[in-house]
């Protein structure tokens, strides 16, 4: 019998080769992200320790809790559910999908054929940019076929843990969780899983922490959810709080959810009866991050 090639598979869909290895055998310039922050927190044995090295407290960067997150926690605790996800159809039209891409904010879309449950992969905004200009470049036939990449399917029990490393030695950062049935039943960013080891990525969109909102050119005001009601509405000059007095609410956020019942999801607009509207910038799964408020007409009796 001659050598095999083959590379047993575990059942969450990872190599055996993959949880075998250990950071120690590889060397330090040949890891990626991922490897590089287990070996930082992973102690040596051969590593000198002075006195006051040893009696010093440990800081580590990332606490240690939070490592344990990458065996215990299940994709189908982090995922976004199926109903909150953004995907276009492959016959989408250019100016529908540059639409799409503004309104939604995001930078990666996943693309089906027919339904959710026929994924064929992902557009980047920054292909559909370089191919077709930033300013809508007439000149090339608009085809989505040629800007689809490749993404990662995954089973819910896959640990996060697992995925980050498949998504590192893939380089792709979307994945979309497969039920049994072959459905689509969420979908992960390699931001939504490191965000469950180090804490919150912050990107240049993000208001600063020490800031509650911001106003913006167009009179609309960018906020935080925690925002507390008492302060906006002496900024907005607009009660806000009669409506939700029974329910105890003291953040926009919270008003925004006792308005619509639920938790909102990202992009949907929840309307206030004193004549305010709140667009959900930014939220996930369990709970609103970010809103835009902006003053509309009262809604009559």
């Amino acid at each position: 019998m001659g050598d095999t090639n083959q590379v047993a598979e575990t059942t969450d869909g990872s190599s055996r080769a993959a949880h075998s290895a250990q950071p120690e055998d590889i060397p330090p310039e040949s890891r990626g992200f991922f490897s590089r922050i287990v070996g930082a927190l992973s102690p040596t044995e051969d590593t000198p320790k002075s006195p006051e090295i040893v009696n010093a407290p440990v800081t580590p960067a990332v606490p240690v809790g939070n490592m344990h997150n990458l065996r215990h926690l299940k994709l189908e605790d982090v995922a976004i559910p199926t109903v909150e996800i953004v995907a276009v159809p492959k016959d989408i039209e250019k100016e529908a999908l540059v639409h799409l891409f503004r309104e939604s904010g995001l930078t990666r879309l996943p693309v089906f054929e027919g339904t959710l449950d026929t994924p064929i992969g992902l557009i980047h905004l920054k292909d559909l940019a370089l191919r077709h200009g930033f300013n809508g470049d007439q000149s090339k036939e608009f085809s989505i076929e040629k800007l689809i990449r490749p993404l990662i399917f995954a089973p819910p029990s896959m640990p996060i843990g697992v995925l980050l490393q498949k998504m590192q030695a893939e380089r792709r950062h979307m994945a979309l969780i497969i039920d049994e049935y072959g459905g689509v039943d969420g979908l992960v960013t390699i931001e939504d899983l490191i965000e469950q080891v180090i804490g919150e990525i912050e990107d240049e969109h993000d208001i600063e922490e020490d800031t509650l909102w911001i106003k913006e050119k167009s009179g609309s005001y960018l906020a935080q959810a925690r925002t507390p009601l008492d302060e906006f509405e002496k900024e907005l000059g607009v009660d806000l709080q009669a409506i939700a007095e029974d329910d105890e609410v003291d953040t926009l956020g919270g008003l925004a959810f006792v308005l619509c019942g639920r938790v909102p999801t990202r992009g949907e607009v929840v309307v206030h009866p004193a004549g305010v509207e709140f667009e959900i910038v930014d939220a996930d799964p369990r709970r609103i991050k970010r809103m835009r408020v902006r003053k509309v007409d009262p809604i009559s009796e």
